[in-house]
């Protein structure tokens, strides 16, 4: 007898996929699922369909790409745009104006060396400064050497070039003038922003009492009352400094001459830099010298070492000491010292128009402001 045909068993006989029309998926699950393989599998228990993922996702971390593979943030404007193609700024200046036209804004030579100057003082000045508002107390034991005029200046200065919002309180207790430079007093005081600090909903409620020029300096003044402005004390500071501090980024504050006040122990203890005035006389600058040492001695080293010493001429003319002399003093001791020329519009004792003071007083404020945006923001980046 022949020998039988050999059997295959149900475990070794291949499983028959489901089969399918052409492309189209032969169950709704496969439409679903594309990815899946149904398998049909027949064991003892009867037929059971089972399904098996041809492919396995898995996500790769970014170091496990092709090392010379560039990210999305390397498709910078400096890398894809072409310079030649775009069209630089009209320059400033006489001569590269009149080549820029003559050529027909084909050759532009840039800007003159003072347009440039110019525009680099207006960086410098306009430096941002993030975080919490800073607070610049204009400091001066003597009477008469421009304490409140270079105030208006280092206000006005800084107000014209940045576009945050700046603000100098009049903390003066003798009836002092701040407002007054500026021309535009509201007959608002800095005691009725004590008075109503607990109503202050926002920025519309302070600029109905400040008092505003044509640089956006805004001005809190002071009471014309010498004896309700002796009332105003250190509380009574710590509460507006408070509340300009919520809408502006620079406070500047006139002080007295009296370096022990209340006021002046608030101003300095919220100082960020000190700004002291020294007029040039012998008396004066020797007094401008030993308010240094004062505040050396009584807890304000480091204010004194990042300090801005303003000297600041108010007579026309040569000044009778050595300016040469006194700006070496005086560095030694401080961050940075300023001179301030005389200027006759100055010397009126009108208000103060900006736009209309020599081209040398306005420089000399732009770079008193400017050396104090740089020192605040040296403060800001050691802290």
């Amino acid at each position: 007898a022949g020998a039988a045909p050999p059997t295959t068993s149900a475990a070794t006989e291949p499983a028959p996929t489901v089969p399918r029309t052409g492309s189209v998926p032969t169950t709704r699950r496969e439409a679903q699922h594309p990815g899946e393989t149904r398998v049909l599998d027949r064991g003892e228990g009867g037929d059971r369909v089972t399904t098996r993922a041809d492919i396995t996702l898995s996500s790769k971390r970014l170091g496990e790409f092709e090392p010379d593979r560039e990210t999305a943030d390397l498709l910078t404007a400096d890398r894809l745009l072409d310079r030649t193609q775009l069209s630089r700024p009209e320059p400033e200046g006489y001569w590269q104006q009149l080549i820029y036209a003559l050529s027909g804004r084909r050759i532009n030579l840039g800007d003159s060396r003072k347009a440039q100057a110019r525009k680099g003082l207006d960086r410098r000045i306009g430096a941002p400064l993030p975080g919490a508002a800073r607070f610049v107390p204009v400091v001066s034991r003597k009477g008469g050497v421009g304490k409140t005029t270079v105030t208006a200046l280092l206000g006005m200065a800084l107000a014209d070039a940045r576009d945050d919002r700046v603000i100098a309180v009049d903390a003066n207790p003798d009836r002092g003038t701040l407002a007054d430079r500026i021309g535009r007093t509201g007959g608002r005081t800095v005691r009725d922003l004590a008075r109503v600090r607990g109503e202050v909903s926002g920025y519309s409620d302070i600029s109905a009492i400040v008092a505003r020029d044509e640089t956006r300096l805004d001005v809190l003044a002071s009471d014309s009352d010498p004896q309700v402005s002796e009332a105003f004390s250190g509380r009574d500071y710590h509460d507006v400094a408070s509340l300009a501090a919520h809408y502006y980024s620079i406070v500047l504050t006139d002080t007295g001459t009296g370096i022990v006040h209340s006021v002046m122990g608030a101003t300095l203890e919220l100082a960020d830099q000190l700004v002291l005035v020294a007029g040039l006389s012998v008396d004066e600058a020797r007094l401008a010298s030993e308010t240094l040492t004062w505040l050396e001695t009584n807890g304000y080293a480091d204010r004194v070492r990042n300090a801005v010493v303003v000297l600041n001429s108010g007579r026309p003319g040569a000044p009778l000491v050595q300016l040469d002399q006194l700006d070496a003093h005086f560095r030694t001791r401080v961050r940075a010292v300023v001179r301030m020329p005389y200027d006759a519009h100055i010397a009126t004792g009108s208000s103060i128009v900006f736009r209309d003071l020599n081209a040398a007083t306005r420089d000399a404020a732009r770079e008193l402001a400017a050396v104090v945006v740089e020192g605040l923001r040296t403060a800001t980046a050691a802290a």
